[in-house]
C-alpha cells in the first residue's frame, strides 16, 4: 500500500511539472516525433532534409511568332488560312501594296498614320453670307420662311402647353397694372348709424317690390346671451297693429266664455267643440289657442290634433284673464332669441305711417328690455344685453339704428301706454 501511494505521489509531481514548464512539453513532443519516425519508411534520397523545401525550376515558354506578312505566306496553304483573323478590325492598307490591321500595327515601330474620317458640318448662314439676287429690288434668303413658320410653331405648341397646364384660357394683361389702395381712414371708415325715423324713411325708400312688405327688426344680443340657460321669449302688443290679424281659439265655458267673445274669439267652445275637434266637424284653421285651468284636463283627447297649439302654462296660453289674453294675442307680435344670440321679428308693415311704426318699435324695444334675463353680469339698460339693432324690409337692405333713439321711444311708449 505504502508503495502504490509513493507511485502516485511521483507521478502526479511529474504531471504538474509537465503541466508548468512548456519547454519540458516540446522536448517531449520531439521525443514522440523521433520516435514515430523511426518506424516509417526511410525518406527518398531525392530531399534527405524534411525540413528543406524542394527548389521549383524555373519553367519557359517560347514566344509568340510574329504575324506574318502576305510575302511570307505559304502559297501551299488553303485560302481560308490567309484570311484575316475576324477578331481583328478596320484593315489598313500599307505602303507597299499588302494589307495591315490594327493588331498588327501595334508590332510595328514607324506605323503609318490614319487619317481620321471627317464629315462636313451644317452652319446657318449668317445675315452677310445670304446670298442676293438682283430682280425686282427685293432680297430673297432660302430656307428665311421655313425657319419663321417652325418658329411659330414651336411657340404656338408652348402656348397650347401651358394653357393645358394652367386650364385657363390666356389672357393679355396689360402693364402696369394699377392698383386701387384704400387709405387708413377709408378702411376705418365704417357704415353711418341712423336715427330712428331717418331708419324708417330709408327703409320705406328702398321697398320697391309689388306686394306691401313687412318691416323687420333684427337685434344682436351680446355674447352672453348665448349661455343656454339666458332665456328670451315673449309676445309684445303693438298699439297699431303688424298688418296680420290672427284665428284665436278659446276653450272655456260659462263666464270665462261670455268674456272672450267680447275680447273677439273666434272660436269659442267647450266640451262640444273638442267633441267636434275629434270627430273631424270642426277644422282647425285658427293661429292660437288659449284655454282656462277647468278645460286642460278635457284638452288631452285633441292633443294629437292640436299639437303645436296645445295650451300650455310656460307658453302663457292657460291663463285666469281670457279678455287680456286675447286682446294681446289679436295684435302681439311673438318673438324669441336663436342660438347665435339675435332676435327677428316684424314690426308692421311698409305703408303704413312713420309715427305709428315708431310707435310699434318703441313697444317692443320696452318689451325687449323688460324680459331681460337677471343672470347678466352689467345691470344697465342695453350695456351687455343689446348690441346692434338694424332696420329693414322683407327683400331691402337694411340701415343701423342708433341706441339713443331706440332708447327715447321705448319710454316713450311707456309713458303713454304702460300705467
Amino acid at each position: 500500500m505504502a508503495a502504490f501511494e509513493l507511485l502516485h505521489h511521483q507521478a502526479r509531481r511529474h504531471y504538474l511539472l509537465y503541466k508548468k514548464n512548456p519547454l519540458l512539453r516540446s522536448h517531449f513532443h520531439r521525443f514522440l516525433s523521433s520516435s514515430s519516425s523511426q518506424s516509417q519508411p526511410e525518406i527518398s534520397q531525392e530531399n534527405p532534409n524534411p525540413n528543406n523545401p524542394i527548389p521549383i525550376q524555373p519553367v519557359s515558354y517560347t514566344p509568340k511568332d510574329p504575324p506574318q506578312t502576305p510575302s511570307e505566306v505559304d502559297p501551299t496553304r488553303p485560302e481560308s488560312s490567309t484570311r484575316p483573323d475576324p477578331n481583328t478590325r478596320d484593315p489598313v492598307k500599307a505602303a507597299d501594296g499588302g494589307t495591315w490591321t490594327r493588331e498588327d500595327l501595334r508590332y510595328l515601330k514607324d506605323a503609318p498614320k490614319i487619317a481620321p474620317v471627317s464629315y462636313p458640318t451644317r452652319v446657318a448662314p449668317l445675315p452677310e453670307d445670304r446670298p442676293e439676287e438682283e430682280g425686282e429690288g427685293r432680297v430673297e434668303v432660302k430656307g428665311d420662311e421655313e425657319m419663321e413658320r417652325e418658329r411659330r410653331r414651336i411657340e404656338a405648341q408652348k402656348r397650347a402647353a401651358m394653357r393645358r397646364v394652367l386650364n385657363v384660357e390666356e389672357e393679355m394683361v396689360p402693364f402696369p397694372t394699377l392698383v386701387n389702395v384704400k387709405s387708413d381712414d377709408e378702411k376705418k371708415k365704417k357704415k353711418p348709424v341712423y336715427d330712428l325715423k331717418e331708419a324708417i324713411r330709408l327703409v320705406k325708400a328702398n321697398a320697391k317690390k309689388k306686394f306691401d312688405e313687412t318691416l323687420e327688426a333684427h337685434v344682436v344680443l351680446t355674447s352672453d346671451m348665448r349661455r343656454s340657460d339666458l332665456k328670451l321669449e315673449g309676445t309684445v302688443a303693438v298699439p297699431h297693429g303688424f298688418g296680420k290679424v290672427y284665428r284665436i281659439a278659446v276653450f272655456a265655458e260659462g263666464a270665462a266664455a261670455d268674456e272672450a267673445r267680447e275680447a273677439g274669439a273666434d272660436v269659442v267652445g267647450g266640451l262640444e267643440l273638442i267633441e267636434n275637434i275629434k270627430s273631424g266637424n270642426v277644422k282647425i284653421d285658427f293661429d292660437k289657442c288659449f284655454s282656462t285651468h277647468a278645460m286642460m284636463p278635457n284638452l288631452r283627447q285633441i292633443a294629437k290634433y292640436l299639437r303645436q297649439l296645445m295650451p300650455d302654462t310656460k307658453k302663457g296660453t292657460v291663463t285666469k284673464d281670457i279678455t287680456k289674453a286675447v286682446k294681446d294675442a289679436k295684435r302681439g307680435v311673438p318673438f324669441k332669441k336663436d342660438k347665435t344670440a339675435i332676435v327677428h321679428v316684424g314690426i308692421g308693415k311698409v305703408s303704413f305711417q312713420e309715427d305709428a311704426l315708431c310707435e310699434n318699435i318703441g313697444a317692443f324695444v320696452h318689451e325687449l328690455l323688460r324680459q331681460k334675463p337677471a343672470g347678466l353680469k352689467k345691470s344697465s339698460k342695453y350695456a351687455g344685453y343689446v348690441n346692434t339693432v338694424h332696420l329693414c324690409s322683407t327683400m331691402g337692405p337694411s340701415f343701423p339704428v342708433t341706441i339713443q333713439s331706440l332708447s327715447i321711444a321705448a319710454d316713450r311708449h311707456a309713458r303713454k301706454y304702460v300705467q
